[in-house]
Protein backbone atom coordinates (compact mmCIF):
# COMPACT_ATOMS: atom_id res chain seq x y z
CA UNK A 1 0.00 0.00 0.00
CA UNK A 2 1.51 3.44 -1.13
CA UNK A 3 -0.51 6.21 0.14
CA UNK A 4 0.39 10.24 -1.52
CA UNK A 5 -1.00 13.31 -1.71
CA UNK A 6 -1.41 15.89 -4.33
CA UNK A 7 0.83 19.36 -4.04
CA UNK A 8 -2.94 20.79 -3.67
CA UNK A 9 -4.10 18.88 -1.09
CA UNK A 10 -1.01 19.38 0.57
CA UNK A 11 -1.28 22.90 1.24
CA UNK A 12 -4.98 22.32 1.76
CA UNK A 13 -3.72 20.10 4.80
CA UNK A 14 -1.25 21.98 6.38
CA UNK A 15 -3.84 25.35 6.25
CA UNK A 16 -6.22 22.72 8.12
CA UNK A 17 -3.73 21.49 10.36
CA UNK A 18 -3.94 17.68 9.10
CA UNK A 19 -0.74 16.04 9.76
CA UNK A 20 0.28 12.69 7.74
CA UNK A 21 0.10 10.55 10.42
CA UNK A 22 -4.02 11.18 10.89
CA UNK A 23 -3.50 10.69 7.08
CA UNK A 24 -2.32 6.98 7.33
CA UNK A 25 -4.79 6.57 9.98
CA UNK A 26 -7.69 7.49 7.96
CA UNK A 27 -6.56 5.58 5.04
CA UNK A 28 -6.50 2.30 7.43
CA UNK A 29 -9.77 3.13 8.20
CA UNK A 30 -11.01 3.64 4.33
CA UNK A 31 -10.04 0.28 3.86
CA UNK A 32 -12.06 -1.07 7.10
CA UNK A 33 -15.14 0.50 4.92
CA UNK A 34 -15.01 3.00 7.59
CA UNK A 35 -15.45 5.97 4.84
CA UNK A 36 -18.18 7.15 1.81
CA UNK A 37 -17.54 4.97 -0.98
CA UNK A 38 -18.80 7.39 -3.53
CA UNK A 39 -18.03 4.40 -6.80
CA UNK A 40 -15.23 4.30 -9.07
CA UNK A 41 -12.42 4.05 -6.76
CA UNK A 42 -13.47 7.45 -5.58
CA UNK A 43 -13.88 7.71 -1.38
CA UNK A 44 -15.27 10.51 1.05
CA UNK A 45 -14.01 10.30 4.22
CA UNK A 46 -14.44 12.69 7.83
CA UNK A 47 -10.96 14.27 9.18
CA UNK A 48 -9.97 16.53 11.44
CA UNK A 49 -12.57 16.01 14.46
CA UNK A 50 -15.75 15.82 11.14
CA UNK A 51 -14.61 19.23 10.51
CA UNK A 52 -13.10 18.96 7.11
CA UNK A 53 -13.53 15.71 4.31
CA UNK A 54 -11.05 14.65 1.86
CA UNK A 55 -11.45 13.19 -1.31
CA UNK A 56 -9.34 9.82 -2.07
CA UNK A 57 -8.66 8.05 -5.18
CA UNK A 58 -7.96 4.49 -5.02
CA UNK A 59 -9.17 2.57 -8.39
CA UNK A 60 -7.27 -0.85 -8.17
CA UNK A 61 -6.38 -0.11 -4.54
CA UNK A 62 -2.82 0.09 -5.43
CA UNK A 63 -2.04 3.93 -4.76
CA UNK A 64 -4.13 5.85 -2.43
CA UNK A 65 -4.08 9.64 -3.54
CA UNK A 66 -5.47 12.48 -1.40
CA UNK A 67 -7.02 14.48 -4.19
CA UNK A 68 -9.22 16.88 -2.79
CA UNK A 69 -10.07 18.83 1.06
CA UNK A 70 -12.81 20.74 1.59
CA UNK A 71 -14.52 22.62 4.98
CA UNK A 72 -18.06 20.52 6.22
CA UNK A 73 -18.77 24.29 6.42
CA UNK A 74 -17.84 25.25 3.43
CA UNK A 75 -19.63 22.79 1.68
CA UNK A 76 -21.69 20.25 2.15
CA UNK A 77 -20.28 18.00 -0.78
CA UNK A 78 -19.14 17.53 -4.36
CA UNK A 79 -21.72 17.56 -7.12
CA UNK A 80 -22.16 14.70 -10.12
CA UNK A 81 -19.99 17.10 -12.13
CA UNK A 82 -16.75 17.01 -9.31
CA UNK A 83 -17.54 13.13 -8.95
CA UNK A 84 -17.47 12.25 -12.74
CA UNK A 85 -13.79 14.10 -12.87
CA UNK A 86 -12.61 12.32 -9.85
CA UNK A 87 -13.70 9.00 -11.25
CA UNK A 88 -11.35 9.87 -14.61
CA UNK A 89 -8.73 10.61 -12.27
CA UNK A 90 -9.20 7.21 -10.13
CA UNK A 91 -8.72 5.78 -13.50
CA UNK A 92 -5.58 7.65 -14.48
CA UNK A 93 -3.96 6.76 -11.51
CA UNK A 94 -4.61 3.09 -11.06
CA UNK A 95 -3.49 3.13 -14.81
CA UNK A 96 -0.11 4.24 -13.82
CA UNK A 97 3.36 2.24 -13.26
CA UNK A 98 5.90 2.90 -10.49
CA UNK A 99 7.84 4.68 -13.14
CA UNK A 100 5.18 6.99 -13.81
CA UNK A 101 4.51 7.73 -9.85
CA UNK A 102 8.30 8.35 -9.45
CA UNK A 103 8.56 11.16 -11.79
CA UNK A 104 5.82 12.95 -10.26
CA UNK A 105 7.16 12.25 -6.91
CA UNK A 106 10.99 13.73 -8.12
CA UNK A 107 8.60 16.74 -10.08
CA UNK A 108 6.36 17.21 -6.42
CA UNK A 109 3.25 17.13 -7.81
CA UNK A 110 2.62 14.30 -5.55
CA UNK A 111 4.27 13.60 -1.72
CA UNK A 112 4.22 9.79 -0.30
CA UNK A 113 3.25 9.79 2.93
CA UNK A 114 3.10 6.41 3.99
CA UNK A 115 3.97 3.27 2.56
CA UNK A 116 3.25 -0.26 3.74
CA UNK A 117 1.51 1.39 6.52
CA UNK A 118 4.43 3.30 7.65
CA UNK A 119 4.59 7.09 7.72
CA UNK A 120 6.83 8.66 5.58
CA UNK A 121 9.27 11.25 7.27
CA UNK A 122 8.92 14.48 5.09
CA UNK A 123 12.93 15.93 4.15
Amino acid sequence: MRVFKTAWFSKAARKAHINDAELCEAIREVMKGQADDLGGGVFKKRLNKNMHRSIILARGRKYWVYAYLFAKKDRDNIDEDELGAFRDLADVYAAKTDDAINKELAAKELVEICHDDKVKVQE
